[in-house]
This record gives C-alpha cells, sequence and structure tokens, in this order.
C-alpha cells in the first residue's frame, strides 16, 4: 500500500512539472526569436551609418555643408541661328520693270549709306524723265511772266504739271542730285538710272546678273547692318520652363560667349520640328557673328520658390537606383538618407524629402559610400 501510495506522488509531480517546463521553453523561445529579429534590423541599420575618424575624414578630403533654401536659377538649351536684322535690313529693288546695266557691288561687300549698288534701264523711266522736263521748263516760263502775259489758271496747270512729274521720277527713285541735273538740261542717258545702299551694311543677297529684265519690286539685293544681329531659338516643347523677357540669355559660337536679350516670343508650335521660336537680339560690335551660323543659347531664370539644391558630388545612387545623400547625425558618424533627385541647376542639384539646415557631405560621398558597402560586405558574412 505504501508503495502505491509512494508511485501515485511521483506520478502527480512528474505531471505538474513537465508542462510548466515545456511553457517556460517556449516563452524562452519567443523571447529568442524577438532578440534575433532586434538584431536583424540593427545590423541592417547598421548599412546606413558609418564613423569615421578625423584622419579618414582628411584623407578622403571630405567636405560638410549646411542645406539652406535659396532662390536657383534654371539654365535652360536650346539650338540657335543668326539671322539679319529684320528692322534694320534694307532690300533692293526697282520701282519700275527695268534692266541691269551694270553692277557696282558684289557679294559679301561692305556699303555706306549712299553708295552706287546698281545701274538700270527702263522705258517707264525714260517717259518719266522726259516729262519732267518739259514740265519743270514749262513753269520756269510761266513763273517768270507777269500777270498780263499769263492767266492764274495757266500759271496753276504749269505748277501743277510740274509738281506731279516731280513726285513720279521721285517715286520712280530718282534721287534729289540726278532730278537737278535733269533741271540744268545735263548730257544725261534717258532712262538709265541708279538704285543707291540706304543704310550702312553688307551685301547679304546678290539675286541678279547683268543684262538680265526685272520687275517691279523684285529683291535684287539684300543689305544687312549686322552690328545688330537676330537669333532665332528654337525651345523643345517638352520644355515646360516658362521664359520671359526678364530672363538672362547667352550665346555660344566657337567659344566664345555673347549676351543676348528676348525681343519676341512665338505662342505657336512648329508642326514640323514641334519646336517654339524665341527670337533673341545680340551686339555684334566686333563683328565676329555673321547671319546663317549656327550658335548654342542658354535661358537662365529664377525659380519661383526658394530650393534645397547640393554639389552633383553629394548625390550617390544605389544597386536598386535610389538618390542617396549623408548627413552628419553626430560628431564623426555619417547617415545615409534617401532623398529625390529634383531639378538641374547648372552644377548643383535639387533635392526633395531633406530637412533645411541638416549637415550634409557636399564632398567624399562616394568614398562614405564605399566604407559603407565594405563594412556591409563584412557584416553579412559574419
Amino acid at each position: 500500500m505504501f508503495k502505491l501510495i509512494t508511485v501515485a506522488i511521483i506520478y502527480i509531480a512528474l505531471t505538474l512539472y513537465i508542462p510548466s517546463k515545456a511553457i517556460s521553453w517556449e516563452d524562452e523561445h519567443i523571447h529568442i526569436e524577438k532578440n534575433t529579429e532586434q538584431q536583424d534590423l540593427l545590423k541592417h541599420d547598421e548599412t546606413l551609418q558609418i564613423t569615421l575618424t578625423q584622419t579618414q575624414q582628411e584623407l578622403a578630403n571630405i567636405t560638410v555643408g549646411k542645406l539652406q533654401s535659396k532662390i536657383a536659377h534654371v539654365r535652360t538649351y536650346a539650338p540657335g541661328e543668326l539671322k539679319a536684322n529684320g528692322y534694320t535690313s534694307y532690300v533692293v529693288s526697282p520701282r519700275t520693270d527695268s534692266v541691269i546695266m551694270t553692277r557696282h557691288v558684289a557679294l559679301g561687300e561692305r556699303v555706306k549709306q549712299g553708295d552706287k549698288l546698281v545701274t538700270l534701264y527702263s522705258e517707264s523711266m525714260a517717259q518719266a524723265q522726259g516729262d519732267y522736263i518739259v514740265a519743270f521748263n514749262e513753269w520756269l516760263r510761266v513763273k517768270n511772266m507777269n500777270a498780263l502775259a499769263v492767266s492764274e489758271s495757266q500759271r496753276i496747270q504749269a505748277k501743277t504739271r510740274y509738281l506731279a512729274s516731280l513726285g513720279k521720277v521721285t517715286a520712280l527713285g530718282l534721287t534729289d542730285g540726278e532730278i537737278n541735273k535733269l533741271n540744268n538740261n545735263s548730257n544725261l542717258k534717258l532712262g538709265q538710272h541708279n538704285l543707291y545702299a540706304q543704310i550702312n551694311g553688307v551685301v547679304l543677297q546678290d539675286n541678279f546678273s547683268q543684262g538680265q529684265r526685272i520687275n517691279t519690286g523684285q529683291t535684287l539685293m539684300l543689305l544687312a547692318d549686322e552690328t545688330n544681329l537676330w537669333v532665332e531659338a528654337r525651345l523643345s516643347t517638352s520644355d515646360n520652363q516658362h521664359i520671359s523677357s526678364q530672363s538672362t540669355v547667352e550665346i555660344e559660337h566657337l567659344k566664345h560667349t555673347y549676351q543676348a536679350r528676348i525681343i519676341q516670343e512665338s505662342h505657336t508650335i512648329d508642326p514640323v520640328t514641334r519646336t517654339r521660336t524665341v527670337r533673341l537680339q545680340v551686339n555684334n560690335q566686333e563683328d565676329r557673328l555673321h547671319a546663317g551660323m549656327f550658335v548654342n543659347v542658354y535661358f537662365t531664370q529664377p525659380t519661383a520658390q526658394p530650393v534645397i539644391t547640393v554639389p552633383e558630388t553629394a548625390l550617390i545612387q544605389t544597386a536598386e537606383g535610389l538618390w542617396q545623400i549623408f548627413i552628419i547625425s553626430q560628431k564623426n558618424h555619417f547617415v545615409a538618407v534617401n532623398v529625390k533627385r529634383g531639378r538641374q541647376f547648372d552644377e548643383q542639384v535639387e533635392v526633395i524629402g531633406i530637412a533645411e539646415g541638416s549637415e550634409v557631405v557636399t564632398q567624399g560621398a562616394f568614398f562614405i559610400s564605399s566604407e559603407l558597402a565594405k563594412n556591409s560586405f563584412d557584416i553579412h558574412n559574419h
């Protein structure tokens, strides 16, 4: 009987003890798993931060700066072509059907105002010159006669015919000097007349041959004053930057830079090139630029709001395609922070997702990234 009681007590004790130990083991197992997760998380964080000695920073030439928001300047590129200034250019053309007798200048030649360009012959001019000579001499005769010899009506008619004939030869292109020769009965070949330069400039077009018959208004030459030229810049429609008359503009040709200003902006899109044209004016006093040249055009305009920017050297792109910068969380301690890359401003880049006032690495970020990669490799291999 005693033995049975003893066995029963031992059995009950064992039954109560074993479940207690099992529960305790489960709790311990859960605790271990939680500690493992925390260690993994800690390991993950360690791959985004690193501590460098002052000597390491000096050898790597690491530079740190504080982020500040400020107005940045957007630089936009467009191809451009130099054009003659349409407001100062002059088209040389006859005012009556004519035949070209003699040319006096050639393509590309510089001329001064008043220089003879071409000599023409015209039947209409010959008739107009003859009518003027008759009307002028008749007016001189009548004007000097006393009131008893000629009526007032005859005097008015003579003066009117003279003024009408004077207006006609003037409209056909005779100069005051050529008209004075008609007045003086100089030995002139009626029908011949000259076209003269009305501005100082360069002969940009020369579309005729001697002996050629030309029509009224047909362009013979184009004279251009190249001290001020136009630039037609073509902006892509994908570039949504607003170009205003206050924008700073530079044009570049053969490593020379020239300041320009906006004078016109087209609001229509070319259906073929899908570009819009902005017309500029550039000073060309040194005569280095000429119509027909192709140039690079750079527009610079301020942002509407302050932005945070960093040098290009501050940004690191990860294997996953993310952009990172390194901030200083405490002395000699650097932490990688993901940011969004924004607009480009010359050598500065807009960054989004970082607080103003943060101290960031502006130079030497590549070295820090390499050290982080080595540390990450060591951690995962251990």
